[in-house]
């Protein structure tokens, strides 16, 4: 997910990709993050780890009678650190693929990463079909792009308009010079905590779904995903979305249903 990264990147307010410290405590479970990925994880300017993932985490812990060791890792030092069992949980928004669960394991989703629609809060578009005809905003490059191109002619869009910054993207649909523009959910539902003008009108399935990756042999695997369906049935994890992106997971989501563990 290079594109999304890319995306949410604009957003941070600082980042610090770095090797990792390996000094915890016993009783500590051993987490690992990319710290420029807002707003699933990031760092504050007093160096704390804070975001979605990083509730998660903490909640996991605490349920297990644990504090939290959180490290700072590039993304792919994650898959190292998970190996080597310098760290018990590596999280940074890793999507569930086959390839890698041939060598880590994965708890249950947890996350969704739809692509979708957004326009102005008034707007009348409210699905895939209200664009028929309308001029749509997209990142040069992305994978919201790719999906425009790919559909333009069977949706009929009247125009796709490429943009290499969200803010210019922005800027234009909020001066109406577009009418809509597809970009990650994610990182438009965390934009608009702040910019109240905007909404996600409509959510474009890609398949992809985020879940705590381990090592295989992990002895704290099962009670890890054992807590988010824990997390699950009592709404806690559904709070802890509505924090971070200010809307409710969606009922039909991997925020809020339980799900089996994924398998190669």
């Amino acid at each position: 997910m290079l594109n999304r990264r890319h995306f949410l990147t604009l957003l941070a307010a600082i980042g610090v990709a770095g090797a990792a410290t390996t000094v915890h405590a016993a009783d500590a479970l051993k987490v690992g993050a990319y710290p420029n990925n807002p707003p699933f994880e990031y760092k504050t300017p007093a160096g704390a780890f804070e975001g979605f993932e990083i509730d998660v985490a903490k909640e996991v812990a605490k349920r297990l009678g644990m504090t939290t060791a959180i490290a700072d890792y590039g993304f792919q030092a994650l898959f190292a650190g998970v190996s080597s069992k310098r760290i018990d949980i590596a999280l940074s928004s890793i999507t569930i693929t086959p390839e890698r669960l041939k060598t880590m394991a994965f708890t249950q989703p947890y996350y969704d990463s739809d692509a979708g629609v957004a326009a102005k809060v008034g707007s009348s578009i409210s699905s895939i079909a209200d664009l028929k005809g309308k001029t749509i905003g997209v990142l040069s490059g992305s994978t919201g792009e790719k999906w425009a191109k790919e559909n333009s002619a069977a949706d009929g869009f009247k125009a796709i308009k490429g943009y290499n910054s969200q803010q210019d993207m922005f800027l234009d649909l909020g001066n109406g010079r577009t009418d809509a523009v597809v970009s990650d959910v994610p990182g438009m539902q965390y934009l608009f905590t702040k910019e109240k003008a905007f909404a996600v009108k409509a959510r474009i399935q890609t398949g992809e779904q985020y879940g705590l990756m381990m090592a295989k042999d992990n002895p704290l695997f099962d009670k890890v995903n054992n807590a988010i369906t824990e997390m699950k049935k009592d709404g806690t994890l559904a709070t802890i979305h509505k924090k971070w992106f200010g809307v409710e997971a969606p009922a039909d989501s991997s925020t809020v249903k339980v799900e089996p563990v994924p398998k190669a």
